[in-house]
Order: structure tokens, then C-alpha cells, then sequence
């Protein structure tokens, strides 16, 4: 029964769920060839998206659409018939079951699913409003099953008059119902009960599982001081990557995450300081003479010179080994370093957690490719400014 729309419907539907936040589907799809009359809980039009996107292409599933306002125009019958499969069905001639019976009758003869939302209309605060009997009525007229399905999440996606929100979705699958063995009371009933099995099931990435549990804890603590620590004395990976890399994993560390950084930073500073006191010149990669210059030319009126660090891009190891070459006293440089470090990483930490809450749900079930993605962002960033430091020439 499959069809070359239908697939393509779901496949869209499929990757603009899984971008939305993730979808879950629970439950035994009735493999049969034979047409069937899907009844469902509305919330959202992200429903319709969510039911195209779990139903199996071969059902071809099409939703009853008012034929008067989404089939008099050419654009709105492409954007119905093409991305959702709408069923049009009159209004205002015969009676509203009527019409929805002309137009369901061939689909379900020729195997398709035939999709009704018995509520009428989309609910506001979460509760399953009264289920009209059409849907029952025509299974019945057309002898084909009934399937209570329940839907989740998708009134957080996108309420009835509300914003997009990116949230992982469920689509629960009941158990087939001969038409003739149930009504409307009773599947409303069967839709309750699916939705009150649990909560959204969430799809979460064996990466960021690994992640979270690794940085969940005091253990993020250990984490922030050491990386601080060895930005500072010598490895290339900028301490803020630490938050950008492991703290969305955990989002309620991050403060604690950053605090720590800070603090290993500072020491690593003081340590790189006394090791370039005493001639000890800790190997420094991906720095350039230009970049020592200028450091000198910040530090040469005193320690304050470290805020050039916050925006220049030059690394804090590089000031720190300055800063012990010229002797800078040791308290001071200390309490130059904590205020301009917490203020640069405190400023990531904000902007990390306002960024990662709108993504987290696509984050989390993504969470390998993110961390491709922003490695990828971070060495090409690199690059570009060690260039741009690498000489009179570059």
C-alpha cells in the first residue's frame, strides 16, 4: 500500500521530529494491508506531524481536512495533500457525517488509515475532551478496526496559541478494536489510559549518558581543576571548551563546572609564573613569538595587563610565563587573574545555558554529532587565530 508520498511524508515528518526533540513510538503497529480508523488525543498541530511521522508509510495514513477552506486555494491544497495527506471532506451540505463518510469510504477500502481526532478541536490545558461518536460510527459503516492512539509532548512543541518549544514526543499505539465492540466513551477511556502508562519516553545518546554520569556530581569538580589547571600551564584546548563539551550534558553543574575551571586556572597561572621565574619554560604549543610580544608590551604596567586576555584570543599561558619573566608580583597577578577568568568563564557559563535549554532534547539524543560538530568549530577557530598570530608575514 506504501506510496511514494507517503513515504516521503513520513520520512520528512520522522527528521522534523527528531529536530523537534526526538520521538518515541510505543506500542504493535497491526501490520495488516487492511484500512483502519486511527482516533487520537489533539493538543497541537504537532500532532498531525507526530502521527505522520510513527505511522508506517504502507497504511498511508490521510487526516479528514474541511475541503471549503483547504482545498479551495491551490497553495493551501498542495501544502495539505502534499506534506500531510489530507482527506477532504464538505462541510455544511449534508451533515457533517455524511461528508466524512463519502470521503473516508474509498481510503479505507483500499487499506488505508484514516486519521480522526474525536475531540473536534485542539485542547488547552491537557485534559481529553469528550470523544464525538463520527469516528466510531465510521468504522462501523465501513467494517474496519478502530486503533486508540495516544499522543505526548506535543503540546509543549507547539501549544494552541503558544511557541515553538523544542521537546521530546511519544506516540502510544493501542490495541485494535472491532467498531462493534466499542463507542466513543469507551475509547476515550482506552486513549486516557495510554496516556496515563508514564511520562514521555526519552531517547537519550549512549554518548551523553556516558558524559553526564562522567561530570554528574563532584566529580565535574575534579574535571574543571584540572583542565583550568592545564590550559594554563600548557594544553591547547581552551578552558571554556570544557563547558561546551561536557557541562550540556549535566546543565545543573555548569555553574560549579566553571567555578572550578577558574580556580584551576588560576593555579596554573601562579605555577607557570614561578616555573618562568626560575627559567623553567613549560612547552607551549600552538603560540607564536608575536603572541609573547604582546603579552609583554599588556603586562609591562602590571598584572591588570591580563584583561587584554579576555577578548584577544592570545592564551593565559602565554601571559602567565610573561608575567613570571617579569616578575610580577605574585598577589596581585593572582587577583588580576581571578577577576578576569571568572568574568570570561562566568560570561561562557551564561551564554552556554541560555543557548543549550532550547536545545537540550535535540542535544541530548544527538549528543556524538554535537560534540563533532563544535571540535570541528573550535580547531578551524584555532587555527584561524593562531594565523592570525603566526608572524609579520601571516
Amino acid at each position: 500500500m506504501s506510496s511514494v508520498p507517503s513515504r516521503f511524508r513520513r520520512r520528512l515528518w520522522r527528521t522534523v521530529c527528531s529536530l523537534a526533540g526526538g520521538l518515541t513510538t510505543t506500542g504493535t503497529w497491526d501490520a495488516s494491508p487492511t484500512g483502519r480508523v486511527v482516533v487520537a488525543n489533539h493538543a497541537s498541530h504537532a500532532d498531525t506531524a507526530a502521527l505522520l511521522a510513527a505511522i508506517p508509510a504502507r497504511s498511508a495514513p490521510v487526516f479528514a481536512a474541511a475541503a471549503d477552506y483547504w482545498f479551495d486555494v491551490w497553495w493551501r491544497r498542495a501544502l495539505i495533500s502534499g506534506l500531510a495527506g489530507g482527506l477532504p471532506v464538505r462541510r455544511r451540505e449534508r451533515g457533517g457525517y455524511a461528508e466524512l463518510l463519502e470521503a473516508a469510504r474509498p481510503a479505507l477500502a483500499a487499506g488505508r488509515t484514516v486519521v480522526i481526532y474525536p475531540e473536534g478541536t485542539r485542547g488547552t490545558d491537557g485534559s481529553v475532551a469528550e470523544f464525538h461518536s463520527g469516528a466510531v460510527r465510521l468504522a462501523q459503516d465501513c467494517g474496519v478496526p478502530i486503533v486508540p492512539v495516544a499522543i505526548l509532548g506535543t503540546r509543549e512543541v507547539l501549544a494552541k496559541h503558544g511557541r515553538f518549544k523544542a521537546t521530546p514526543m511519544e506516540v502510544r499505539f493501542g490495541v485494535p478494536l472491532g467498531a462493534g465492540d466499542v463507542d466513543a466513551q469507551t475509547l476515550r477511556n482506552r486513549v486516557i489510559a495510554l496516556l496515563d502508562q508514564g511520562p514521555v519516553a526519552l531517547q537519550h545518546s549512549p554518548t551523553w549518558h556516558v558524559v553526564h554520569l562522567l561530570v554528574d556530581g563532584n566529580r565535574c569538580l575534579a574535571i574543571g581543576f584540572a583542565w583550568g589547571l592545564a590550559e594554563a600551564v600548557s594544553w591547547p584546548v581552551m578552558a571554556e571548551m570544557a563547558v561546551v563539551f561536557l557541562g550540556v550534558a549535566e546543565p545543573r553543574r555548569i555553574p560549579a563546572l566553571a567555578a572550578s575551571i577558574t580556580a584551576g586556572s588560576v593555579c596554573g597561572v601562579l605555577l607557570t609564573s614561578a616555573l618562568a621565574r626560575r627559567g623553567v619554560r613549560v612547552p607551549a604549543p600552538l603560540t607564536t613569538p608575536r603572541m609573547y610580544a604582546a603579552a609583554r608590551r599588556h603586562l609591562s604596567r602590571g598584572p591588570s595587563g591580563i584583561w587584554h586576555q579576555a577578548l584577544g584570543g592570545i592564551p593565559v599561558k602565554v601571559y602567565a610565563r610573561v608575567a613570571g619573566e617579569l616578575r610580577q608580583p605574585t598577589v596581585r597577578l593572582a587577583g588580576a587573574t581571578l577577576v578576569e577568568r571568572g568574568a570570561r568563564m562566568g560570561a561562557c557559563a551564561a551564554g552556554i545555558m541560555a543557548a543549550e535549554r532550547p536545545l537540550r532534547p535535540v542535544v541530548r539524543r544527538f549528543y556524538g554529532p554535537y560534540l563533532g560538530v563544535t571540535t570541528t568549530v573550535f580547531a578551524l577557530t584555532l587555527r584561524r587565530i593562531v594565523r592570525a598570530w603566526g608572524g609579520p608575514g601571516h
